[in-house]
């Protein structure tokens, strides 16, 4: 008897484990880079600091590809197809009656045990977000998988189709009903009642080879359950690196695909890919050869059009043959299916861009390391340049010479312990100022200003007014950031003229660095106005009645307004410390300067064959600075051309890993 053929495996899989063996190197590269440095004295806390978040960040990283449609597109086949058909089982539901409930989030966090997460419906009762629920072990059910159990895994993960029969209040409480919206309520059954979702969401924890690379699946539920569930379209899509939104070939863009389209994924910065799925359904055997292929072309260009997406964009193809055909291993099938034009599509215009994103917060991180350990290196050539002009100069002179040079030491030192007490108030003026500007950012105020939107909207709730409340709310937002903005404009001036009077009176070398672009805030503002303000409008606000909808509104605004905040802050902040780190390594440096010098010249003055012994360390100490600075360059310059590796080639980064 012959055995069954070994399942396909999806070519995702190389291009993914190239990503994610890139951001491994770049991670061993800022690591080892962090040691050599912090061995060799050449940087302070801030520098190692950043390169740590760096590592953090690509050891972090992770792709997420969300799959959107309205009910019964095929969106569970589809990933079954492209990710678990080397499990040689239909992995996740996807057979008629049988559909996704609830978002399903699959990852792996190595951690944890493979298991399914599942929140109850209940807890939307309770307004809390999503993030305030992660770490609440009690308010999940959690099911253990067994990895090495296919079948086993796909009936427990069969869970996420679950419905509950419920009243109609009840369905209200959860924010699944609206009179006043009939086309979003579910249908009402014989009994009276209505089925709602048994789950809020679902949370996948299993290490499949494409989920250990980095990447996060997200499926979702029908356009009832995107607008239900707003953390779903507020921050989970949002989040997403790209999104494949699929139609059904046989019947192209329908009302209330188009509602989701326009109310959830008509947004420019989202990377879109759109899948006219179920293409077999439209073969005809009583058709001449062509009419369906003609179709099909016809099928993509009028989605195109209708959905303003580039016609390259749009991608007909089978899910269920391309399962089935992965499954038996019939390459011929899978052709047939063209889900490989998808997956291609996936491979060469979504990893890379990753990729380049990933690179350029390398190679910025390691430029300013590099800058700020070779602005170091120079300020103690410098330094061993002058010791070694004045040295030189007194070669030949007499112990009286000598004894003047000590006083002239004496001297510079002492009026550099006065400068000092000028250098602790300048640090002490920019850590008031400091604070004066991040005071705009703190949590108090967003909080107060989100507490008294979420009075407003109590009051006006369903009237003209919640748009207006809201839009005031961010007037209010953007104003905090402006004043954070002119005053750290102010902070930066005055540590500007600080530190060149200080280069100019006493021989500093200070350089002030650039103000972080708080720009980039400003726009982050914009988006979550546009994505907030979205569920304000009429054909959403209705919800906001549902108990508990309001402060769960209110909760995931003001979170998502507190990372903004806490991230410009925190980008002030690191700039504070960084200039801060600058002063006290370079006292740090000049008194250990001053204190050398004197120690050299009391030698000098007791052997006379110390100015010689002197002179010659300082060349060595300068010969090994050199070198020093040379390594330096070499070592970040190549972390940088590993950085700069062209994306086009990530497909075969695996290779030569």
């Amino acid at each position: 008897m012959l055995s069954a053929p070994p399942p396909m495996v999806s070519p995702l899989f190389d291009p993914l484990q190239a990503l994610a063996q890139w951001r491994s190197r770049m991670e061993r590269n800022a690591a080892d880079l962090a040691r050599w440095l912090h061995a060799e004295g050449m940087v302070g806390d801030v520098e190692l600091q950043r390169l740590q978040a760096l590592r953090e960040r690509l050891a972090t990283d992770r792709l997420k590809l969300a799959f959107v449609a309205e009910f019964s597109r095929g969106k569970s086949e589809l990933i079954n197809a492209i990710f678990f058909a080397d499990t040689g089982v239909r992995m996740l539901p996807a057979t008629p009656g049988r559909t996704t409930m609830c978002p399903v989030e699959l990852s792996w966090t190595p951690d944890r045990t493979p298991e399914l997460a599942l929140l109850p419906i209940d807890t939307r009762r309770r307004g809390l977000a999503l993030a305030d629920v992660q770490g609440r072990d009690e308010m999940w059910v959690r099911v253990p998988l067994d990895p090495s159990q296919p079948m086993l895994m796909a009936q427990a993960l069969a869970e996420v189709t679950r419905t509950r029969r419920v009243s109609i209040d009840e369905a209200r409480s959860h924010g699944l009903w609206n009179d006043e919206q009939p086309d979003f309520n579910p249908p009402v059954l014989a009994d009276g009642q209505v089925d709602v979702p048994a789950w809020r969401h679902a949370s996948i924890n299993y290490p499949h080879p494409l989920l250990q690379q980095g990447l996060t699946v997200l499926d979702t539920p029908g356009l009832n359950a995107i607008g239900a569930e707003p953390e779903l379209t507020l921050n989970l899509l949002p989040s997403a690196h790209a999104v494949v939104f699929m139609l059904s070939a046989d019947a192209g863009v329908t009302r209330s695909d188009l509602a989701v389209w326009r109310g959830h994924l008509d947004s420019r910065s989202l990377e879109r890919f759109v899948v006219l799925n179920k293409i077999d359904t439209l073969a005809d055997p009583l058709s001449l050869p062509g009419i369906v292929e003609l179709q099909i072309e016809q099928q993509c260009e009028a989605t195109a059009q209708t959905l303003q997406v580039p016609l390259t964009r749009v991608f007909p193809l089978s899910a269920r043959d391309a399962l089935t055909a992965r499954l038996d291993g019939d390459a011929e099938r899978l052709a047939r299916s063209r889900l490989q034009a998808l997956e291609e599509a996936l491979s060469t215009e979504l990893m890379p861009r990753q990729q380049e994103l990933l690179a350029a917060a390398v190679r910025e991180t390691l430029e300013g390391v590099r800058q700020s350990a070779a602005h170091q290196l120079a300020d103690r050539r410098r330094q061993l340049a002058e010791e070694m002009l004045e040295l030189r100069g007194l070669k030949g002179k007499s112990s009286a010479k000598v004894r003047m040079m000590q006083g002239r030491v004496a001297e510079e030192s002492e009026e550099f312990e006065r400068c000092v007490s000028r250098l602790q108030a300048m640090r002490s003026v920019l850590a008031r100022m400091q604070k004066a500007c991040t005071d705009h950012l703190s949590s108090d105020r967003l909080r107060t200003g989100v507490n008294t939107l979420q009075g407003s909207l109590g009051a006006r709730l369903l009237s003209l007014g919640l748009s207006r409340a809201f839009a005031q709310l961010m007037d209010q937002v953007r104003d905090e950031l402006q004043q954070c903005c002119t005053q750290a404009q102010e902070m930066w001036e005055m540590m500007d003229a600080s530190f060149t009077q200080l280069n100019a009176d006493h021989g500093f070398s200070f350089v002030l660095a650039p103000l972080p672009d708080l720009g980039r805030f400003k726009n982050d503002l914009q988006r979550i106005e546009t994505r907030y303000g979205a569920h304000l409008g009429v054909t959403q606000s209705w919800r906001l009645a549902a108990p508990g909808a309001l402060e769960h509104f209110c909760r995931m605004l003001l979170s998502r307004l507190r990372v903004s905040f806490e991230s410009a802050s925190s980008e002030l902040e690191m700039w504070g410390k960084a200039a801060e780190n600058q002063v006290r390594v370079q006292l740090k440096e000049r008194r250990r300067m001053y204190r050398q010098r004197a120690e050299t010249l009391e030698r000098i003055e007791s052997a006379s064959g110390e100015l010689q012994t002197r002179l010659s360390e300082l060349e060595e100490q300068e010969q090994q600075l050199r070198e020093l600075h040379q390594s330096l360059e070499q070592r970040v310059h190549s972390a940088q051309r590993a950085a700069l590796q062209a994306s086009s080639e990530l497909p075969t980064l695996a290779a030569v890993a």
